[in-house]
């Protein structure tokens, strides 16, 4: 999966096509993801005797192809393309302005 968790994405078919939104989940083995504000859905909840009934609502996973990177660099939806640098760390690129999208941090 090209997408992780907190990258900035943006929905491209379905019914929040055009919606942006950071990654709060990855599912890699069903290749899907959680976007915050993004494919809303309500569930509800049935009354009980300690508990009054209510409606939930939640963020569902969308499939992966779904949504595209956003680049932080270029600030465009990009696809992704990989190089693998000198200490053979693999790293993901973005295909347009081909900045390096993982930053190391040390």
């Amino acid at each position: 999966m090209k997408v992780k968790l907190n990258d900035q994405v943006k929905v491209v078919t379905g019914k929040d096509k055009g919606k942006t939104g950071k990654v709060t989940k990855t599912f890699s083995s069903s290749n899907k993801v959680v976007v915050e504000k993004v494919n809303i859905r309500t569930k509800h909840i049935k009354k009980t005797a300690r508990k009054a009934g209510e409606k939930v609502q939640y963020e569902a996973p969308i499939n992966a192809s779904n949504v595209m990177l956003i680049c932080p660099g270029c600030k465009e939806t990009t696809r992704v393309a990989y190089k693998v640098s000198k200490g053979t760390k693999k790293r993901r690129t973005c295909k347009k302005c081909k900045e390096i999208i993982d930053k190391v941090t040390t």
